[in-house]
């Protein structure tokens, strides 16, 4: 069995949680988002303590889904508390980053501007001199999901390092053809 999915989720004060039958209802102050259990897997709560359980005889085919549940879950319960952030990095010439209403708007040093719209539950803040990208949710998955779509339109290149990246990603660089060549 996962040793992530035995473990209990305790639930804060200010966190409301709803099981119906396969569904997860979680309300916060932030945000309310829903979860849907997989077949075979039920959840139960008592008082301030969610537990979940894999149906007798099918422990080998719903051992990762048990413990991918409970990770799911937890991040909605902590998420609708205390929102999820990511930062990206804009390196290169003349890139930059705007936010107008719910449109990311792009120039990468691509013939025309990348636009993307913003998915609902999502805060994206971009100042057009500073190269960083934060994006902020209550759902983790959400938000690293658009984080990787925006950081996929123009990833880091090795040599010059231009392109997107995560602020806390390690990029090896690469020595140019000067370094290769000196006989």
């Amino acid at each position: 069995m996962s040793r992530i999915g035995k473990k209990p989720i305790q639930i804060p004060a200010k966190v409301k949680v709803e099981v119906k039958g396969n569904d997860i209802k979680v309300q916060g102050p932030l945000a309310t988002l829903n979860y849907v259990v997989p077949q075979g897997i039920t959840a139960k709560l008592d008082g301030s303590t969610l537990t979940f359980e894999v149906e007798k005889g099918r422990e080998v085919e719903l051992n990762a889904l048990y413990g991918t549940t409970r990770a799911r879950v937890q991040n909605l319960v902590s998420g609708v508390e205390t929102p999820f952030k990511k930062v990206l990095e804009v390196n290169g010439l003349g890139y930059k980053v705007v936010v107008s209403g719910n449109k990311l708007n792009m120039e990468l040093g691509f013939s025309h501007p990348v636009i993307l719209d913003i998915p609902a539950g999502l805060k994206v803040v971009a100042d057009p001199k500073n190269p960083l990208v934060e994006i902020q949710g209550s759902d983790k998955v959400l938000v690293g999901d658009f984080a990787a779509k925006i950081r996929k339109i123009r990833p880091p290149e090795p040599y010059k390092g231009s392109g997107i990246k995560y602020q806390d990603e390690h990029i090896v660089r690469k020595a140019g053809k000067a370094a290769a060549g000196g006989k």
